[in-house]
């Protein structure tokens, strides 16, 4: 799994540690979303993808 959520804070001037405060989660949690070493949950997703207004196809881009 690839994410442009690195991409998307950048353009919201969110640093990971604001997002993480603002979906509910440790910074640890962005650090490793944004590497694509963790499958979130379909509520994460979600919420990350609330708190960067877009939608999450745009954030999370799943590959075979």
């Amino acid at each position: 799994m690839r994410t442009r959520i690195k991409e998307f804070r950048a353009k919201h001037n969110l640093t990971q540690e604001k997002l993480a405060e603002i979906v509910g989660v440790r910074r640890e949690t962005i650090i490793f979303l944004e590497q694509g070493k963790y499958n979130p949950s379909l509520r994460l997703a979600h919420n990350v993808a609330r708190a960067l207004k877009t939608n999450i196809d745009e954030i999370f881009i799943f590959e075979n």
